[in-house]
Formats: structure tokens, sequence, C-alpha cells
């Protein structure tokens, strides 16, 4: 699980090119229900290592967070090969993250 948000935020295009299971997370480093969330999400992520998971800060004019239509904060795009699969926006448990996550992940056995 990222911690940080990047640096740099990725186009458009290349979040699309992105092979296999991707999580995608809009926030701000200062937003409290994003602060509030990461617990849940570090626990579902647990259960899938290695998936790749890109933080991303979000804000006005964020060409990124604009494409895929992001209003709250945070809001987590779960995709397969570029193609988003599920959405969550201010997930409340981990349970539902971990739902999303096994559309594009299965738990490794």
């Amino acid at each position: 699980m990222n911690t940080a948000y990047a640096q740099r935020e990725p186009s458009r295009a290349e979040v699309d090119a992105l092979p296999g299971p991707t999580l995608l997370e809009f926030g701000a480093p200062w937003c409290g229900w994003c602060r509030g969330a990461q617990p849940l999400i570090g626990q579902a992520l647990a259960a899938h290592p290695g998936l790749r998971h890109l933080k991303v800060e979000d804000g006005s004019g964020r060409p990124l967070g604009r494409s895929y239509r992001v209003k709250l904060w945070p809001t987590l795009i779960f995709l397969r090969d570029g193609e988003e699969v599920a959405r969550l926006v201010r997930p409340q448990d981990a349970a539902a993250v971990g739902e999303a996550l096994a559309r594009i992940a299965p738990e490794p056995s």
C-alpha cells in the first residue's frame, strides 16, 4: 500500500495502458475522509500483496481526477487492464474495499 501521494500525476493514457489490476485512489493529504479511510484500505490491500496502488492527489484543475469525474474524496477506482471495474466513494469498511479488490484480483492462494 502506498502511504504517500504520487509526486507526478500520471496521464489518463498512462493509466489506461496499465496491465493487470490497479487500485487508483484519489484524495488529498489534508482531507479528513481520506485519512480516515487509510486503515480500511490498508487492511483490504493486505490480502492482495503486490497489487498496484496509485495514490493521486486530486484537486481543482487536476486532469486525471476530472477525466474520472471524481467529485468526493477519497474515491477508489478499481481497474483491470486500464478499464474501470468498480468504484467506491468514501468507503466505510474494509469489507467493501475487499469485495471491490476481489473483482479485479482474486486473493492469492
